[in-house]
């Protein structure tokens, strides 16, 4: 396949959840310490500050995400029409640093600070004992033949 249209279907023809993946911006430098990571995936409620464009330099909350533009809706960030209507302005993620983290959900916490919540270690202590099972089958049959 030629890397036109490789390219092609990962951005244009892409998956709702590829696209949701691709909504990544960078963090801070204090956030980087914390949690170790240079970049996160932007979700409603984070503090951003806007690096390119028209409003450079301007702190906001995300108010609203479009996953089709890969860009974000900022709280306080709107261009005005030519009638007095106003409107939001979408900035694409990747021109955006996360200054600090919406916190409701806390699996995103665990998994930014590399700790596993509940749900997940209860997944992976399943699959530990299916393997450990299917191991022990195999061994029985072995000896079994013996």
């Amino acid at each position: 396949m030629k890397p036109t249209k490789m390219r092609n279907s990962m951005i244009y023809r892409a998956t709702m959840q590829t696209r949701s993946k691709q909504l990544g911006s960078a963090l801070s430098k204090d956030l980087r310490k914390k949690y170790g990571k240079r970049s996160v995936r932007v979700v409603e409620g984070d503090n951003v500050t806007i690096l390119r464009g028209e409003f450079k330099g301007v702190d906001g909350k995300v108010a609203k995400i479009s996953t089709e533009k890969s860009s974000v809706a900022i709280e306080g960030v709107k261009k005005e029409k030519t009638k007095g209507d106003k409107f939001d302005v979408y900035i694409h993620s990747s021109n955006l640093v996360v200054t600090s983290l919406n916190t409701e959900d806390k699996r995103r916490v665990a998994k930014l600070e590399g700790r596993q919540d509940k749900s997940s270690q209860q997944s992976q202590t399943q699959q530990q004992t299916k393997e450990t099972k299917a191991t022990e089958e195999k061994s029985e049959k072995k000896e079994d033949e013996n």
